[in-house]
């Protein structure tokens, strides 16, 4: 008898939306926190003033991200909020152009039209608003904004991302430490960049070198104000 083989599929995109969030809000700690200590470095400042501007950093950056991705989170959901509630008008107004609307929607997927209408009354006699949430909104509990949840993410990424550089400060010799601020920083960034794009599919090496030229141009142009501001 032949063995029928079990199908089975391994897509990532599921990956994406958390771990962006997650990388993004590393390296965003780890970017601003080395280049503005390095920008203090540079300025000929002592070791105290250097650990205070990297920890007054981390709790800035980390509490700006957290805001930044609650305001905006909060906006997407008023705004399905919103569409919901117009929605569920509509349900209740005019159900019978809803259904037509419903069965139009899976018709122009493909279905006959006589199928798209019978699977849009079945949807509908299950729950129409979240039939319509689904399938014409774009809505699902899946990609629902929780705003709380992503602003706490977003600062606890960031804190993660802006505490190796706080710890570089605290254990490399001083005259070391801007280049071992830079090195490791890089090093990490790599290793983020590069696993961000193994997880979506993409090539690690071009992740890796994208994060990290554009973050070493980021410590460079901290560095070169912080040499000039100390110089004058």
């Amino acid at each position: 008898m032949a063995r029928h083989r079990q199908h089975l599929e391994t897509h990532r995109t599921g990956n994406i939306g958390w771990l962006r969030a997650a990388v993004l809000g590393a390296n965003d700690g780890i970017v601003s926190t080395a280049s503005l200590v390095i920008g203090v470095a540079s300025a000929q400042s002592d070791h105290r003033a250097i650990l205070i501007a990297g920890v007054a950093g981390l709790v800035g950056g980390a509490m700006s991200m957290a805001a930044g991705e609650y305001v905006s989170v909060q906006s997407q959901v008023d705004a399905e909020q919103a569409a919901l509630a117009t929605e569920r008008a509509e349900l209740r107004d005019a159900p019978a152009d809803e259904l037509t609307e419903l069965a139009g929607i899976y018709a122009a997927r493909g279905l006959d039209r006589a199928l798209a209408r019978q699977v849009a009354a079945a949807l509908t006699q299950h729950d129409a608003l979240d039939a319509h949430a689904r399938d014409e909104l774009g809505i699902n509990a899946q990609t629902r904004a929780r705003p709380v949840q992503a602003a706490l993410a977003s600062a606890l990424s960031f804190s993660v991302g802006a505490s190796l550089p706080l710890l570089v400060i605290l254990w490399a010799p001083a005259r070391f430490m801007q280049p071992a601020i830079a090195a490791t920083s890089l090093l990490c960034l790599a290793g983020l960049g590069g696993l961000a794009a193994h997880a979506g599919g993409a090539a690690p090496l071009r992740g890796a070198l994208r994060v990290v030229c554009w973050s070493a141009l980021s410590m460079a142009a901290a560095a070169g104000v912080g040499a000039l501001v100390g110089a004058n």
